[in-house]
């Protein structure tokens, strides 16, 4: 039966997170696989000179003349971690993650999920120095990737799962963002710092002013941006920080208030970053000319490592966390879902893809052609270990029994989140139900 237009209420950021990451995972998928038989063919090197060929202009010393990939990894992505602030703020202010209760399993699971695979790709590397620094690259969850592969499985999925995925990836973007401005800045300018810490004052006393006019905050933000590049910290960091500022209206129990800034903003960005910033990010960034190398290159200390850690590094930490947090009563089990569907889900978490290609690129920085091989290297171990993860993940979800009242969980679910300010039937199960 149609519906009254009138009783329709407005789709929330999270059913909307849901979908947009979903199909734009599955578009990622396709951006990569392009990548790389580009990279194979006879366009590779005209591949290769696109994106790394200078065309300017010279913003930073410490960049030299910018190139297209540089634009893309420092100036598009800065829009992305400015996305993945925004939903920060959300979920810990008006989300999912806004209480101890709700956060607690997500935020350990994802630590233990941040630790393991640098604990396992550090010890299939053999602690090699030239290497070390690259033990943060299996840390990382690839949500759009990870949910585009839990969509393939429609009304399999329980919702529970779903969610568990979304907040365990926003904690542990989090603690990426975090490795990435600590670990990975090498030298530091104070006075460009000292001007990130005043425009972030500017945004935080005009937030606390009332003032909700958005392109106020976007000029402030790109002023952000170009001091936070200055100061030789990663620019993309500015967009994380410059989202912190944006003004929330909390409306619980009720859909987003159609004056929120943050709100509006999410809404907006979200599918230019699904369905054009992270497919392009991706298509510049997987393309590995494997022609020259042989199998054994997967061997290799640093691929193995990073796979290793992809693959078992997080299974290990994930999994492991829940069934301690559960068994010892500090949380409680994900409703409707089984231990089997949980154990894989901790494996696609183990799809590291983005986040991953991103801090490899950090990790072996230089133009020497150590350093490009290494670089390469670990554009193959992110691939093969996030292939295996999704591949295997995917299949035992596939085939995993049912919770016994999956249906019915299902219903009270999509109810519950509802409830919430999103539209009944947030998945295909519920739908379906």
């Amino acid at each position: 039966m149609a519906k009254d237009n009138k009783t329709l209420r407005p789709i929330s950021a999270l059913r909307d997170f849901l979908q947009s990451e979903a199909a734009g995972g599955i578009i990622l998928m396709i951006a990569a696989a392009l990548a790389m038989w580009v990279a194979n063919s006879q366009f590779g090197e005209l591949y290769h000179h696109a994106l790394h060929d200078p065309v300017g202009p010279v913003l930073s010393e410490k960049l030299g003349p910018m190139t297209l990939h540089l634009w893309i990894n420092d100036g598009l992505m800065a829009i992305f971690f400015f996305l993945v602030g925004l939903e920060i703020k959300r979920e810990f202010v008006d989300g999912r993650l806004s209480s101890w209760e709700k956060r607690r399993l997500p935020v350990v699971a994802a630590a233990a999920g941040m630790v393991f695979p640098a604990i396992v790709y550090l010890a299939a590397t053999g602690f090699a120095p030239e290497l070390q620094n690259g033990w943060a690259i299996p840390a990382a969850t690839d949500i759009a990737f990870a949910i585009g592969v839990l969509a393939l499985l429609g009304s399999r999925a329980p919702t529970s799962l779903k969610l568990f995925l979304v907040t365990v990836a926003i904690v542990d973007d989090m603690g990426a963002v975090a490795i990435i401005a600590l670990v990975y800045t090498p030298s530091l300018k104070t006075a460009w710092l000292l001007a990130s810490a005043a425009v972030l004052a500017v945004m935080y006393v005009a937030g606390k002013a009332g003032v909700k006019n958005i392109p106020v905050y976007l000029i402030l933000s790109l002023v952000l941006w170009y001091a936070v590049l200055q100061s030789g910290v990663h620019a993309t960091i500015a967009g994380v920080l410059a989202a912190m500022m944006i003004p929330i209206i909390v409306t619980p129990g009720a859909p987003d208030a159609k004056d929120s800034p943050l709100h509006i903003l999410e809404h907006a960005i979200h599918p230019w970053s699904a369905y054009l910033i992270i497919p392009i990010f991706g298509f510049a960034n997987a393309g590995v000319d494997l022609r020259g190398f042989g199998w054994e290159l997967l061997l290799e200390p640093l691929p193995l490592g990073i796979a290793l850690g992809l693959f078992l590094g997080k299974q290990i930490g994930i999994f492991g966390a829940i069934w301690v947090s559960v068994k010892s009563g500090f949380a409680s089990k994900l409703r409707g879902a089984t231990w089997l569907q949980i154990y894989a889900v901790s494996m696609l978490c183990g799809i590291g893809f983005t986040m991953s290609l991103f801090i490899g690129e950090l990790a072996f920085t230089g133009s020497s052609e150590a350093a490009k091989l290494l670089r390469e290297e670990a554009k193959v171990g992110i691939l093969l270990g996030s292939i295996v993860s999704a591949i295997i993940g995917f299949a035992i979800l596939r085939f995993a029994p049912l919770h016994s009242k999956h249906a019915e969980i299902e219903l009270e679910e999509a109810g519950e989140i509802a409830a919430d300010g999103d539209v009944k039937g947030l998945t295909e199960a519920a739908a379906k139900s």
